[in-house]
């Protein structure tokens, strides 16, 4: 890693690279119905398919995971690595 981007903070570069999935699964979502830019949309989704229930008498947890990553969303994490290297 060069020295500019060792001096900057883990938690920064977790939350510009989140905003940039997230952002660009939006993008990708709103992007679904427009014909010439459907293509953003285009992914996999992957995870628990059912959540997994742990019952412990009074109190019952349920765990479950779904991940979707489309085309806009890893363009968005593309973005934000390049916005997180000029800061």
């Amino acid at each position: 890693m060069s020295g500019k981007i060792a001096n900057k903070n883990g938690w920064t570069f977790l939350i510009i690279l989140l905003a940039g999935l997230v952002l660009g699964g939006f993008v990708g979502y709103l992007c679904r119905d427009i014909s010439w830019l459907s293509w953003l949309n285009y992914g996999q989704s992957f995870g628990l398919s059912s959540p997994v229930v742990l019952d412990l008498g009074i109190i019952v947890i349920t765990f479950g995971l779904v991940i979707t990553i489309n085309i806009a969303s890893i363009i968005g994490i593309i973005l934000s690595i390049i916005i997180f290297k000029l800061l």
